[in-house]
């Protein structure tokens, strides 16, 4: 299982674009509902998503998690107690974490990048504390895959992938989607 957690002013591209690539490569994906079943996007667009946080299940079938970016969406995953739980369950069991555009502040300010090659979006670098940061627009090391903003959201999906199926369905997915 996969959880894309959704929190009101989350940025859509940085959410949908790695939800379509994980379908794609046929894993089990759920969208999370932080601030409700009903989200709202930066710019409007209102999703219904799949369950809300209270209905998560932190246990061996979870794989990874995403984090989207997007401003207030960010803070408002931040602040979900929901949201940290998960964080904390990953990190400690060896789980994927997915964070894009500001959303990789939200684990660098646990220290969870610390000593780890990270990217996010420019003027958040500070939050990611004591990780190496990069200057590519999507960087995985081990369990921890960044990405630096809504551009990078496809790249960022296909990573995804990647790190879960590895690199041969993933450049099978960017051919199919006429990446290159």
């Amino acid at each position: 299982m996969i959880y894309v957690f959704l929190a009101n002013g989350f940025e859509e591209t940085e959410a949908v674009a790695p939800i379509d690539m994980l379908r794609r490569a046929g894993e089990e994906l759920k969208t999370v509902g932080v601030t409700g079943k009903t989200v709202t996007s930066s710019h409007g667009v209102t999703v219904t998503a799949d369950i809300t946080a209270d209905e998560i299940r932190l246990d061996d079938a979870l794989k990874m998690i995403v984090l989207p970016g997007g401003m207030p969406g960010t803070n408002n995953l931040e602040a979900s107690a929901d949201v940290q739980r998960a964080i904390d369950f990953c990190a400690e069991n060896g789980r994927f974490i997915g964070a894009i555009c500001a959303a990789p502040k939200i684990i660098g300010a646990k220290g969870l990048l610390s000593g780890r090659k990270a990217v996010c979006f420019p003027g958040f670098e500070s939050f990611l504390e004591g990780a190496d940061v990069q200057k590519d627009i999507v960087v995985r090391d081990g369990d921890y895959v960044t990405a630096k903003g809504a551009g990078a959201a496809v790249a960022f999906g296909l990573k995804l992938v990647e790190a879960l199926s590895g690199k041969a369905l993933a450049d099978k997915l960017e051919a199919q989607i006429q990446c290159r």
